[in-house]
C-alpha cells in the first residue's frame, strides 16, 4: 500500500501563488507516474497535471498550462504543484494520486489517492 498526504492549501486572493506538496509513504518503490486532480463543489473530478517518474515528461490541463508547474523529488518521495496567477475558478479540493503506469492522466489509471487539500481563491 501507498499512503499520500497533501499539504499547502488555504485561502488566497486572485493572482496569488500557492505550492501544494504530497508526501508518499509505504510501498513507494511501486510508484511510477504521479498526478494532481481537483474537484470543485457540484463538479466532477478534473485532471490538473501529471508527471513521469523521471520528471522528464509533464502533462497539464489546458486551463492551467503556463500557470501551474508539477514537479517531484523522488529522494524525498514528494510531489509538488506550484500554482501561480490563481483565479477564482481554480477553487477546489486538490488531490494527489500515484500510479504504477509510466504515464497516467485519467483517474482510473491511478491506484492510490490522498485525502485532498482545499484551495480557495477569492476575487
Amino acid at each position: 500500500q501507498v499512503q499520500l498526504v497533501e499539504s499547502g492549501g488555504g485561502l488566497v486572493q486572485a493572482g496569488a501563488s500557492v505550492r501544494l506538496s504530497c508526501a508518499a509513504s509505504g510501498r513507494t518503490f511501486s510508484i511510477n507516474a504521479m498526478g494532481w486532480f481537483r474537484q470543485a463543489p457540484g463538479k466532477e473530478r478534473e485532471f490538473v497535471a501529471s508527471i513521469t517518474w523521471s520528471g522528464a515528461s509533464t502533462y497539464y490541463e489546458d486551463s492551467v498550462e503556463g500557470r501551474f508547474t508539477i514537479s517531484r523529488d523522488n529522494a524525498k518521495n514528494t510531489l509538488y504543484l506550484q500554482m501561480n496567477s490563481l483565479k477564482p475558478e481554480d477553487t477546489a479540493v486538490y488531490s494527489c494520486a500515484a500510479s504504477g503506469r509510466s504515464i497516467a492522466t485519467m483517474p482510473y489509471q491511478y491506484e492510490y489517492w490522498g485525502q485532498g487539500t482545499q484551495v480557495t481563491v477569492s476575487s
